[in-house]
Order: structure tokens, then sequence, then C-alpha cells
């Protein structure tokens, strides 16, 4: 360089530097030159290189929390595995299965059928409605579980030919339905659909404006679409596939509405054409979902024969005459919605298997991702306090959960007339919350691994488009947790009308004393189960007599009852809240009662002092309506972060526990950095 040019500003830049390096200590500039030294690439090793063993036994933490038909569980996920059908891919040294969520709407509905007939053909569906029995019910119930691990699609495909339809006919229809129609529908001769859902009315059932009226002369239904908004909507299956519906109609005769009924309609011929009088339109893409062929319908004056009426709860004589089982219009009303309780059994249920997905991803994840500290080495990210309190309380409350699920599944596969309204409460107030907890963990996994939660491969940001359906239907979780209020204000009511002590869904605890909380909790207290029992108990107790009261002052003050009713949503918001919260408490400390002293029995205290801890932490009423100090709550806090360090070195064994094939997982829960190599390949 000329030295008659002045310096340029790289040459002043680097003439500074070069005289601070001079001035350098010899330690302060052998640290510089580390510095300045290439880094070691990271490198993976399997998690359980680096964890501790397992302290209790993950085979039998997982006959706790899956309860029933493991062998069978584990039979569907090697088919789907062994069959070309399900996609199977290779990344990072392993094999993965799932959807092609890249092809476009009708290439995922014809790869759903494909799947469908492929597992039909395998005898996945043997049974499922002609097999009689608690057993057999918990098996179609356990298999279906597996099948939506794969794809949501999948699940309700299946779920509206089976738990929808089937069930319709099983058990609203009479042994002439059963005949005709079971065994066509259990071995896919014919594909049913149902045809609740209107645009006008959704969770209002009991307004639906489609009309069936009786032809006397001819003895059959003449079933008629109105007006736009009685079209049918969002019927799965019937854009391209369904053969048959349930049509749920207002039942005129002579001039009389009878109210809401259901008959069976055929929609489409052995060819796949669409019958007279039908009109069929698709609903189009959607947010997830797109392997299910959501279609409206209207029905223009078709007719179907007298006997179509499923007429376990009513029926129409041939000459007009209206008679029922059950005179209460409400009661008979009830009746009729009854399938959709299996429905939202089997939402709640799913809910709780598809959030233990990203939760093992991101435990897998977090034991061997590590992220950078200032001063020092790197660090697993599970080891994070911060980390583990976004993540480990998703894992207590899907362990409680799942104990809430089995005990709902046992309850209806064992179902009496006396535990219909005990089941619709369990089922609305669970369906509500496992489903709403199923998306907070969704989103909370995203977020705690990165861009990584973008991928499709991966799974996480995928479910939340897939599963964020699940908090409307099958019923808007808000409604169903507004009837677990109102069916509460109701039992609150007949007890003390009766004088008669609380009995049932769980409320017997209301007929004691008042429970008392300490001023002071220690750790040990709020570790107690007694403390933790008389706790939820206490804010159940204090909000329905708070929720009975402001309802009676709306009485008072000359409002009807529904309107009161409506009037106090947030004390029946919170109420439905604590009294959930309450049940899946109750029901884990029946299963953990049954566990033998030792390890397991330990892990599962922890499990459920973290679940309570949370449910304080997360929820305004503990302090709005005085159940806790603030210093309490304070300490329960902080007892949550506790808790989490306790339960960090059993979070790998807990998540294995969970018995999910590692295909049915993604590349990020293992060797990320092989499945991102340039040699991969993926796109």
């Amino acid at each position: 360089m000329d030295p008659s040019y002045p310096p340029s500003a790289t040459a002043r830049r680097a003439a500074a530097i070069a005289r601070h390096l001079a001035g350098l200590s010899p330690r302060d500039a052998a640290a510089v030159a580390a510095a300045l030294e290439p880094s070691a690439c990271l490198s993976y090793a399997p998690p359980e290189s680096s964890e501790p063993a397992p302290a209790f036994s993950p085979l039998e933490l997982r006959s706790l929390l899956d309860g029933h038909h493991l062998r069978e569980r584990d039979w569907a996920f090697r088919a789907m595995e062994e069959s070309p059908l399900f996609c199977q891919r290779r990344s990072g040294g392993k094999v993965f299965v799932s959807p092609d969520y890249n092809e476009g709407k009708e290439g995922q509905r014809e790869a759903t059928m494909r799947r469908v007939g492929y597992l039909a053909r395998r005898g996945v569906f043997r049974g499922w409605l002609t097999e009689p029995g608690p057993d057999a019910e918990l098996r179609k119930l356990a298999l279906l579980e597996c099948l939506g691990m794969y794809d949501h699609s999948l699940a309700i495909k299946i779920g509206v030919h089976f738990f929808l339809w089937g069930s319709a006919i099983k058990f609203l229809g009479t042994k002439r339905h059963h005949d005709k129609w079971l065994s066509d529908t259990e071995n896919y001769v014919i594909k049913g659909c149902f045809s609740m859902t209107e645009l006008g009315h959704g969770s209002n059932v009991r307004g639906i404006e489609t009309v069936a009226t009786y032809d006397i002369k001819t003895r059959e239904f003449v079933i008629n679409t109105p007006c736009e908004s009685a079209q049918k909507y969002w019927i799965g299956g019937a854009a391209n596939h369904a053969t048959h519906t349930i049509v749920f109609a207002q039942l005129h005769i002579n001039g009389r509405n009878e109210g809401v009924h259901a008959f069976v309609a055929q929609i489409r011929d052995e060819h796949e054409n669409v019958m007279p009088n039908i009109q069929i339109a698709d609903c189009g893409h959607k947010i997830g979902l797109n392997g299910v062929d959501n279609g409206r319908i209207w029905f223009n004056n078709i007719r179907v024969p007298r006997e179509n009426l499923l007429n376990l709860v009513a029926d129409v004589l041939p000459d007009g005459q209206y008679v029922s089982t059950i005179d209460d219009p409400d009661q008979r009303f009830a009746a009729f919605l009854s399938p959709l309780t299996l429905g939202r059994v089997n939402i709640a249920v799913n809910a709780v298997y598809i959030s233990k997905i990203p939760i093992t991803s991101n435990g897998a994840d977090s034991v061997y991702h590590v992220a950078i500290t200032p001063d020092g080495p790197e660090m697993l990210l599970l080891d994070y306090p911060s980390h583990q309190r976004r993540l480990l309380p998703l894992l207590a409350k899907a362990c409680l959960m799942s104990s809430a699920g089995n005990f709902m599944k046992r309850m209806y596969v064992k179902r009496t007339p006396e535990l219909n309204k005990s089941i619709h409460i369990y089922s609305s107030a669970l369906k509500a919350t496992l489903t709403w907890q199923n998306m907070t963990t969704l989103q909370e996994c995203r977020e705690a691994c990165g861009g990584q939660g973008l991928k499709t491969e991966n799974r996480i940001g995928i479910f939340k488009a897939e599963f964020d359906v699940q908090s409307t239907f099958e019923g808007d979780n808000n409604v169903l947790m507004q009837q677990v209020s109102k069916a509460l204000y109701a039992e609150f009511l007949t007890a003390k009308r009766k004088n008669q002590p609380f009995k049932g869904l769980g409320l017997e605890h209301l007929n004691g004393p008042c429970p008392v909380i300490p001023d002071y909790l220690t750790s040990g207290t709020l570790r107690s189960s007694s403390f933790q029992m008389d706790l939820l108990c206490l804010r159940e107790r204090d909000l329905l007599k708070r929720f009975t009261t402001e309802v009676s002052n709306y009485l008072a003050q000359g409002e009807n009852r529904e309107k009161a009713l409506m009037l106090s949503y947030q004390l029946a918001e919170d109420l439905a809240r604590a009294f959930t919260e309450r049940t899946i408490l109750q029901i884990f400390l029946e299963d953990e009662k049954n566990i033998p002293t030792g390890s397991l029995k330990d892990i599962l205290g922890l499990l459920r002092s973290l679940y309570v801890m949370v449910c304080i932490d997360e929820s305004a009423s503990f302090l709005r309506y005085g159940c806790l100090s603030r210093e309490n709550v304070a300490a329960a806090r902080k007892e949550v972060m506790t808790l989490c360090s306790e339960l960090r070195p059993h979070a790998l064994a807990i998540v294995s526990s969970f018995g999910i094939p590692d295909a049915f997982l993604s590349p990020l829960a293992f060797d990320w950095i092989e499945a991102n190599a340039r040699s991969s390949g993926n796109e």
C-alpha cells in the first residue's frame, strides 16, 4: 500500500486490534487465543447414555396409564408400521410413519380410505359392533387410540363410521336395524355418516330445522331441508364416500311436532352416485383434518320407509300413532343424543394420547439438546429450571388425565340407565378439559423445541392444526362446561329439596364438615394427599354455594331460570373447572392407592403433587375466593420448582412408559443432527 495515501478504515481497525492485543497479559492473550479456536461440533448420544437408570418399572407405569389391552395396542402399532400405506420414511437412521401432509385435499382423503381398507383386511375392526361386552368395547377404544396417534383424519373417519353412525344404529335402533345394517357396517359394505349439525344449529340440537313428516298413506317419512340454515353441515364422510346417514330431524305427524328423532337415509347408491333429491357439496379445505371429507347435505322431500325411524325410544305406528317408552320430552331428547357420549369419551382420551407425543419428543430432545451458558460448558435443556417448569407440569397432567380417561371408559362400557346422567356430566367435563390441555401442551412443546417445532416431520406444529377442532366438535367446550355447572346446580337443589345427602359425582364430600386449611403451609403439607383433596373440595364447595346463591338472587329479581344461569356464567366457569380438577385428582388417588409402597408409588406422589401445585399456580380462583392466602399461593408456586427438580431425573423413564413406538415419534426425539445432515436428502 502506498504510504502517501491515508490508511483505510479496515487498516485503522486492524491497527487498533493489534495495539490492544499487544497490551494483554499472557493469561488474557491465552484466553483470547482459545476463544478464537474452532469449537468442537455437537454430536448425538442416546439420552439413555447420560440419564440414570429408571428407579421404577416403566412397564408397570404403562400398565397403569394405558389401563387395558396393551398387547392389542402393540399389535395395532405393528400393523401400521408394516404397511407402505402408512408412508414409511427414513430419517437419522430410523424409520418413521406419518401421513403425507403435502398431498392435496383429495389425495389425503383417498389415502385415508386406503388405510381404512387395509386395517379392515387386517381384522382391526372385527367385533367392533357385533361383539358384546365391556371387554370388546374397551378393546375397540384401545385400538382407535393407537390409530389416532398415527393420524387424526384416520381416527375421525373411522370414529364417524363406527362411533356415530354405528352407535346410533346399535343403541337407538332395534333388531330390525341391527339385522339390516350392523354387520355390513362392521365390514364396510356400507359407509355411514351422521347428519346432526346444521348450518344454523350446532350445539343447539333441539332447534334443528330439518323436517321429517309422516305420510300415513304411503307409510313413509318425507325428509326435507326447508331453508339454507337447515342444510346439514360438517358431516364427516358425506362429501366423497358415505353411502348412508343418520338424519336428525323434527318429526311432524298430523301437524304436531314430536321433537327431534333419528332416521336412516341412503345418500349414495352402490356405484357411489348421489341418490335422487339429495344434494351434497364439499365443505372445502380446512386448517387440519383434510383426510376427512366433510360435506353439506340438502334433502328435497326424500322418502324413507317407516321402518327407517330408529325406534328404541319412540316409534310411529302404521296408522300414524306416536308411541314412546319415555313420556318426558326432555328425557326423550336426551336419549336421542346418547350416541354423542361415546364420541366425547373417545375425543377426551385421544387428546391425552396425542399430548404424550410432543411431551415424549420434547422430553427426549431436552435431555441431549444443549444450550449455551455465558461462562461455562453447554447445559442440557432439561437441566434449566425454567425448561423444567415448561415441560414437567405437562408430563404430570398427562399422567393424571390418563387415569381420568380410563375411569371414564370403564364407566361407559359398564353403563346402566342409572349412570347415564353421570356419564354425560363426566364426559362433558373431561372432554372439554382434556382437549383444552392438549392444545396447551402442543403450543408449549412447539415453542420449547424452537424452530424444529415448525417442521411438519416433527409432528408438533401440524398437530396444532389437526387437533384444534377437538375444542368444538361433539360439543363446544365452553357450552359443555356450562352444562356441567347446570347439572351441579340441579344436584344441589335436589339434595336440599329432598333433605337428602349428596350421592354420586364425587360430591359426597359436601355432606361432611367444611375443610379447614392451615394458615401456614409447609412443603410436607402441600404434598399431603389429604390436604390436596381438602383444598380442591373446599374450592368446589365454596363455588357451588356462590353459584347457587347468585342464581337465586337473579331469580328473586324476576329473571327466569335460564336467564339466571346465563348471567352467572363467570361463577359457572370456575365451578366447572373446580369440579373437573377435583375429579381428576380423586380418580388418580384411587389408582395410586392400589400401587404397593415402593419407587413407583413415590413417582406417582410427585406427579400428583406437581399437578395440584400447578392447578393452584394457574388458577386465580384459590386466591380470588379466599381458599388460600397470598402467602400460601406463593408457597405453592415455589413448591412447583422443587417438585420439577425432583421429577427431572425420572422424566425420560416416565415418557418411556407412554409406550409410543419410535416410529410414531419424530426425528426430533432421536439423532436430530443426522436427520438434518446434508447426506440425509431431507427437504
